[in-house]
């Protein structure tokens, strides 16, 4: 509804100018920011999470424009160019034990390495989100069923599991980022559980509760957008965990597979390397290092900005 002209602010100043005394500014003409407004302003003035922010940009559009950057076939063998170190000409940052160009294949790597750090959990955050809310806000029962099956992934690490889970499936990238949806599908579905049933005691639920809004309507329009701030940091950690486990699984032959250009990969096919050309050997490493400390740091500068306690 639009102020009617009556409805203004008058703003008078301690001091005579010669001019008019009062400024008024209609109570519409006010604009108020929303919260996620707000958490974005906050966010923009952290250095820390906006340089991480660009460097994660960086490396992902590289890794998406890879083949429009001119760079050589990251699969492609020259034995005459075998552990060229960092620095020679056409070479900037060395070849590989094969004689492949290192910066093509840490930046083609970038593809599969963000992948599956990213796609795992996006889809345990659906799943176990959905859970989590569903016991969190039903209870009962349900709460104890989901919860109950939930704790049982707690007995085992995450890595632990993630290595079993793939072992028994074999290898493969599909089966990699199977196994890591299935390693966080617990922790996100306990996080949301929790602060879904923080969100169902509050008093602006018992009112839409009260007014005869339904479940599915008061879990959409009055839980879900209290619930998104804590579940969302807590995904940007486990983006991190997840670029660590992925490359470890492809470091031991259960992910990514030869010849492929993935970090862990390359890491592994570069270990017995590491003390004719070290520099070239942890170059892969380094690119997990920054991956998953930019994701970290934007994790606390989200959490900063939303005044999030998990």
């Amino acid at each position: 509804m639009k102020p009617a002209a009556s409805d203004k602010i008058a703003l008078a100043f301690g001091f005579d100018t010669g001019q008019p005394t009062a400024v008024e500014i209609p109570v519409g003409g006010i604009a108020q920011r929303t919260y996620w407004q707000n958490v974005w302003r906050r966010v923009m003035r952290d250095p820390f999470t906006v340089a991480c922010g660009l460097i994660l940009i960086l490396i992902a559009a590289a890794a998406l424009f890879a083949p429009w950057l001119g760079l050589p076939d990251p699969t492609l063998t020259n034995s005459t160019n075998r552990l060229l170190p960092v620095g020679s000409p056409g070479h900037p940052l060395g070849t590989d034990e094969l004689g492949r160009d290192m910066l093509s294949r840490l930046i083609h790597g970038g593809r599969l390495s963000l992948m599956m750090g990213i796609v795992p959990v996006l889809v345990a955050l659906l799943i176990g989100g959905s859970l989590g809310l569903v016991a969190g806000f039903v209870g009962g029962r349900i709460n104890m069923l989901i919860m109950r099956v939930t704790d049982v992934f707690y007995a085992f690490p995450s890595i632990l599991l993630a290595v079993a889970i793939a072992g028994s499936l074999g290898a493969g990238i599909r089966n990699a980022l199977l196994a890591i949806t299935i390693v966080f599908i617990p922790p996100l579905t306990r996080v949301t559980e929790s602060v879904t049933t923080q969100m169902r005691a509050m008093d602006f639920v018992e009112a839409a509760r009260a007014s005869g809004a339904g479940t599915f309507t008061i879990i959409r329009i009055h839980v879900l957008g209290n619930v998104l701030g804590p579940i969302f940091v807590y995904a940007t950690v486990l983006i991190s965990v997840s670029i660590v486990i992925s490359a470890g699984l492809s470091f031991i032959g259960l992910g990514a597979s030869p010849p492929s250009a993935e970090w862990g990969l390359m890491l592994n096919t570069l270990r017995e390397s590491i003390f004719l050309a070290p520099l070239v050997s942890v170059l892969p490493g380094f690119m997990i290092f920054i991956a998953s400390m930019c994701f970290n740091l934007i994790s606390d500068g989200l959490r900063s900005a939303m005044d999030v306690r998990l």
